[in-house]
């Protein structure tokens, strides 16, 4: 073992000796951002859980009186149209009345111009008999308005243009967002054109619609020789209206086709009163580029509430979030500064409303569907959401049997006693034990699973972009092999003085990147989560920064991340840096300061020393159970892992870093049968030197663990991860990163 001098005094002091990481210590958090504006903070002791209060329901098979439909409907789940009346597939939109009913707005019926001619544009008037844990619910549906154009308001051909009423079709428009003014007429925002709408109420249109300032859809009758842009679908699936009635916020779906930045959802302001649009505009921007912004309500002032998704149901959703904006306060990117309100996802639920009905109805209980598309502000503080069922194609519920249209109750503001497990759980490339690794599935997973932080390994594309995955070879990772068009990329590399072949993401673009679906990389050990294979794309790091400062931990502090600088000096020999971009995306998300839930991991000692000099965010060096970091190696330093590990060692990274990740067998070794033995000297040592040590990695197949916590002999069964990590945690080990979140966090220490 090679003498090391001993070192000055540790980086960030010898004060911060065995801290606590009770409140993620990893990131040595001393100043926690609000996650409320004062006056909604939870009582002392207490932390936000939304919590549900009531659900109805309305059999996705109800018909309505009128016409047939569907007859050019897709078939699915034992349903094939025409249907002997109207369908009503869920609700876009809904308005709320003060007796408790509610005008519900379905969209344009089947999902295209095309197989929605015989679909009816119709408000119906129904009131919820709610469920509130006592039994089933029921939404009766009283009466309807269907839409028209009797006066000829509108200027292209309509389906039923030689009718005499003129109703309108999902053929002619496709409604998605509704408010009511003071007059008792309907604004609606629809995604066709996209227009605004104006009906009075008696759903009779009032004037002519009003084409959006954003440009033309390709599904706009207007269009002629007109370059759209506005995605196809991509209208105004939201629109907010001003609590004075007078201005309209209708919000972009998708996208404007070509927008540098794809997550980029524009607001626009009409001024009802003028009858035309202000001018004014604000960007807000969704978690990942595929999401939708489904639904927004003006609950104050300037202040919205935004309903954003994803296009995945059941376990494979990622986002089904309510976040409050600010029309005057943006962030660093000037975009509207988002506050995590409600993760639809995982509500309390305390009473067993709508016990028994199908995947997500227990305790927690989760509104997955695909098409969140419904948010009311009710005015107690209250928030009604409801789902469209894109009859009959949706089975989120109960597989092979439609979706019935749902209206929820829910409680931003309910509160749950605050708990602190003592010790730090930190998502190993996320909940990986669940979902394919290095996803925004994965990571939103391990926070709903109450992990304290979540950790992306990071890599650079040809265009200099962080990105999440855990090496940059990712034909083990990705769908490439599956892309004829990439594959002369299939190249042999020297990675860190290693011969490897595959696809690299140092030879891709970021938009090339993205037509590549993520994989199980461990398919033999993890065999359900091949079920999630080719759904999620690869994330950016400043997605995954953004989803973590977007949300909230069980225990209500910011989520900690975690970020793994895999192979920097290779990145360097090939002019691709990790550390600027890191250092960009970190001050983006403005987590680039001392105090941030943040902490840079490495297996390398000169990259952590650099970054030293550059940040004052904390740091960590990576130990390995064996051999050398490869900048140590390279340059014919002989120190090797365990002389980093010694007593003198520690005392060294104590300069530069604040934290040491220690393989588990550097703290407790096995024998030749697989089982612990005693612990070494390295975390008391590590202490003395003013760091904080994790453990890495804990995992719940028995091909992990120590014999001695092994169920039996099939090495993917799971064995019993609560033992061995509570072993460590007797031996001093701080925290530690695991692929079973859930496991951690629910881990009694006492």
């Amino acid at each position: 073992m090679t003498a090391i001098p001993s070192p000055p005094t540790p980086r960030h002091g010898s004060a911060v000796v065995r801290l606590s990481l009770a409140l993620l210590a990893i990131s040595l958090v001393l100043a926690l951002a609000p996650a409320r504006p004062a006056a909604a903070e939870p009582p002392t002791g207490r932390v936000t859980a939304p919590r549900l209060l009531a659900r109805a329901t309305l059999s996705a098979d109800h018909l309505a009186p009128g016409p047939r439909s569907g007859a050019q409907a897709t078939p699915a789940n034992g349903r094939t149209g025409p249907f002997n009346g109207q369908v009503i597939p869920g609700f876009s939109a809904a308005v709320a009345n003060p007796d408790g009913t509610f005008w519900a707005m379905p969209d344009n019926g089947f999902g295209t111009k095309a197989n929605s001619t015989d679909f009816l544009l119709r408000l119906y008037l129904v009131r919820p008999r709610w469920d509130r844990g006592a039994g089933a619910g029921s939404i009766q549906v009283i009466r309807f308005i269907t839409l028209s154009d009797p006066n000829h308001e509108i200027t292209f051909p309509i389906v039923r243009e030689a009718g005499r009423q003129r109703l309108l079709t999902g053929g002619d428009f496709d409604i998605e967002s509704l408010q009511r003014a003071s007059d008792g007429s309907f604004w609606i925002g629809e995604e066709f054109g996209p227009f605004l709408l104006h009906v009075d109420p008696q759903g009779r249109v009032l004037s002519r619609p009003v084409p959006s300032p954003l440009g033309k859809s390709p599904q706009n009758p207007l269009l002629g020789g007109t370059t759209p842009r506005t995605q196809a679908s991509g209208g105004f699936e939201a629109t907010a209206l001003s609590r004075n009635g007078r201005y309209l916020y209708p919000i972009l779906e998708k996208a404007l086709v070509g927008d540098r930045d794809p997550r980029r959802r524009v607001i626009a302001e009409f001024d009802t009163r003028e009858g035309r649009y202000s001018g004014r505009r604000w960007d807000y921007r969704v978690d990942t580029d595929a999401n939708l912004v489904a639904d927004a309500q003006v609950i104050d002032g300037r202040t919205l509430l935004v309903l954003e998704r994803d296009d995945f149901d059941g376990e494979a959703a990622v986002t089904k979030r309510v976040y409050r904006v600010n029309l005057g306060r943006t962030d660093r990117s000037t975009m509207l500064a988002k506050t995590l309100v409600v993760d639809l996802l995982k509500l309390d639920n305390p009473r067993g409303v709508g016990a028994d009905g199908g995947w997500g109805t227990g305790d927690p209980f989760s509104f997955g569907f695909q098409s969140v598309e419904t948010l009311v502000a009710l005015a107690d503080g209250r928030l009604m959401i409801a789902n469209d069922n894109n009859y009959p194609g949706n089975a989120t519920r109960r597989p092979g049997t439609p979706d019935d249209t749902e209206m929820i109750i829910i409680d931003p503001d309910a509160t749950i006693p605050a708990t602190e497990s003592g010790h730090t759980v930190i998502a190993h490339r996320g909940a990986s034990g669940y979902r394919p690794e290095h996803t925004l599935a994965s990571y939103a997973l391990a926070i709903r699973q109450c992990a304290d932080a979540i950790e992306p390994d990071v890599v650079m594309t040809r265009d200099d972009i962080p990105v999440a995955r855990h090496e940059n070879e990712i034909g083990g990772t990705t769908d490439v092999a599956a892309h004829p068009e990439f594959a002369d990329r299939r190249s042999t590399k020297s990675i860190d003085g290693t011969t490897v072949t595959g696809w690299f993401t140092e030879d891709f673009t970021l938009a090339e990147l993205r037509t590549l679906r993520a994989k199980e990389r461990l398919p033999q050990v993890r065999p359900a989560n091949t079920a999630f294979n080719g759904r999620y794309v690869i994330p950016t790091l400043a997605e995954v920064l953004d989803l973590a400062r977007h949300s909230r931990t069980c225990s209500g502090h910011p989520v900690g991340v975690a970020p793994e600088t895999k192979h920097p000096s290779y990145f360097a020999s090939i002019n691709h840096p990790i550390e600027g971009p890191l250092l960009r995306a970190l001050t983006a998300a403005n987590l680039n300061r001392r105090h941030a839930p943040v902490i840079i991991q490495s297996f390398e000692t000169g990259n952590l020393q650099r970054l030293d000099r550059r940040t004052q965010v904390p740091l960590a060096q990576l130990i390995d159970c064996a051999g050398a970091p490869y900048d140590l190696r390279s340059a014919g330093d002989p120190r090797t892992y365990a002389d980093l590990a010694s007593a003198a060692g520690l005392r060294t990274i104590a300069t530069y870093a604040d934290v040491v990740g220690l393989c588990k067998d550097v703290m407790i070794p096995r024998d030749t049968t697989g089982r612990l033995t005693s612990p070494t000297p390295v975390i008391g040592n590590a202490h003395a030197a003013g760091l904080t040590v994790v453990g890495w990695t804990f995992r719940r197949e028995n091909t992990f663990l120590p014999t001695e916590f092994r169920s039996g002999p099939d090495p993917t069964a799971p064995g019993d991860l609560a033992g061995e990590i509570r072993t460590f945690l007797a031996a001093g080990m701080d925290g530690y990163f695991t692929d079973h979140p859930d496991v951690g966090s629910s881990l009694d220490i006492t």
